[in-house]
Formats: structure tokens, sequence, C-alpha cells
């Protein structure tokens, strides 16, 4: 596997970074993770744009322009011969001192990644999640605010740790008012009586690219869709429950904390919007092999 380094695609074995990089030390950066599907980075200039937000953000000031980063990322999927995968973009504040000053990071690094995924058994996919709320709260929004894609993921991981110890593959966040938020990696969607409910960004969910995918999807089959603030309430009574992120794409929910979601089993919305989202993944985004 070859990796894009700074200008440079090397092999797996060569790609480093040094042990004063801020993003390593810190946490200091930024990433996205960006699907291929079909010969095609699935809506690259949203997730390239969305990157440069989070950077700006941190005042990081990334050392290409987006289009050069839109041609890094094919041109990483092209060297290892990729037509459907996941990328990995990386920026770190770069090389530094052991303080925590970023000024004394006088250059950023750009790492891609590009290779395979499967963050799910396809069985979930089939019969759906069983997930919990978790004690964890969300970042605040005047913190690390969530809608900031950073390096440092230690709020999701310690989210993801009471997942684990509760033995199961997602969690709830909610945030410091009692509203949901996210989960650890993904989107929340509710389905109730025929309209699609999803938190709205400012109760801590991230700018989710495969979140809006879903709601154009849904506007445009005519399914009505609104983001209120949802508690866990407003889960249990849900007819259907799904989850979306890049790496998960869409996955159905079918209990929280022990409460069953509708039948016990993926729902016709979930499974209409799924068709559509697939659909959308064929004709949208950048080429990689002419």
């Amino acid at each position: 596997m070859k990796v894009w380094i700074d200008g440079q695609l090397v092999e797996e074995s060569e790609a480093k970074v040094s042990v004063f990089d801020h993003g390593l030390l810190y946490g200091d950066g930024v990433f996205e993770g960006i699907r291929m599907y079909h010969n095609r980075v699935f809506r690259l200039r949203e997730h390239i744009e969305r990157l440069y937000w989070s950077a700006k953000a941190i005042l990081l000031e990334i050392p290409m322009t987006q289009d050069e980063m839109i041609r890094a990322c094919v041109e990483t999927c092209r060297a290892n011969g990729l037509r459907d995968g996941y990328i990995r973009l990386i920026v770190t504040r770069g090389k530094g001192t052991l303080g925590l000053d970023p000024r004394r990071c006088p250059k950023p690094s750009v790492i891609i990644i590009a290779a395979t995924i499967q963050l799910y058994p396809e069985k979930y996919y089939q019969e759906g999640l069983t997930i919990v709320t978790v004690p964890t709260t969300r970042n605040l929004v005047n913190s690390v605010n969530p809608a900031i894609k950073s390096l440092n993921y230690l709020n999701n991981i310690l989210a993801r740790i009471e997942a684990n110890n509760a033995n199961v593959e997602e969690a709830i966040l909610l945030n410091s008012e009692g509203f949901v938020a996210e989960c650890t990696g993904d989107n929340v969607f509710l389905v109730h009586k025929g309209r699609l409910l999803t938190p709205p960004l400012s109760a801590g969910a991230l700018y989710g690219i495969t979140r809006g995918t879903v709601i154009d999807c849904a506007r445009e089959m005519g399914i009505p869709v609104a983001e209120p603030n949802l508690t866990r309430y407003d889960v249990y009574i849900a007819d259907e429950m799904f989850l979306t992120g890049t790496a998960a794409e869409m996955v159905p929910v079918v209990k929280v904390d022990g409460r069953v979601i509708g039948d016990g089993r993926p729902g016709p919305m979930t499974g209409r919007l799924l068709q559509a989202f697939r659909e959308r993944t064929r004709v949208d985004g950048e080429v990689i092999f002419e």
C-alpha cells in the first residue's frame, strides 16, 4: 500500500511522522473519512470543504489548495488501484516542540491513506443494531466544538468504551441539556409517523456528509424532514431508527436501552432511503480511473 505524505507517495513501511508532531502529542489536527464507490470518490468536494472548515476553526493553515487536495486524494486511490474503499485524510499541526504553542510548529503535515474498510458485519445491516445510551456527555459547543472533526476523539472513545462494556456496537451520546447529540461515530435518524427526524447540528451533531445526503434523498422522495431537539423518549417511541456515517453508511437500529424500536426489524423507510443513498453513490463524486 502506498501512502501520500506531504507531496510524496511512499510505501506503507516508509510512511512515518515525527514523534514531535503535535497531532501525535496533543491531538492537534483535523481529519476526514471519505468513501470510494464504483470508481468515484463520493462527495469528495464536500469532505474537503468540511476539512478546511475544521482547519479554519483551529487556525490551522493547510499548505495546499482545496483543488490540490482533491487531486492528491484521487492520485492516492489510483496508486493503490482502488475503485471502492475508504480514504483517511489527516492534517496535523506538524513537527514542533514539547510545548502546546502551535506557533512552534512551522509546517503542517498532510497524510492520505487509501484502503478497504468494513465497519460492521453484514448481519447488522440485515438485522439491525442493539445500542445503548451512555453516561459520557457530548463535548460542549463552547469547548471542543463537535463541528470540528479534530484528531482528539477521546470524547467519542470514552463513549465507545462504555458501549464495549455494555457489549453493543454503538452508543448514543446526549448533550449537556439531555438532548440526543449523536453516536460515537454516526449521526442519528428516527422515523415517527411518516416523518424523518434527526438532531439539529446545534445539539452537538457533526455536519455529517452522509447525514446531508440522506436528508437530500428524503426530500427528493417527498418525505418530511425535521431537525428538532430529541430526547431518549423520542428514540424509544420511534417507528424506525438508523445511523449514518461515512464508514457505516446507513445501518438500522432495532433496540435501544432494552426498548424495541418499531417491530424490532429494519423498517420500510430505512430500506427506501438506503436504496436511494446507494443509487446516489453510483453517480456522485470525483472519477478515479478515466
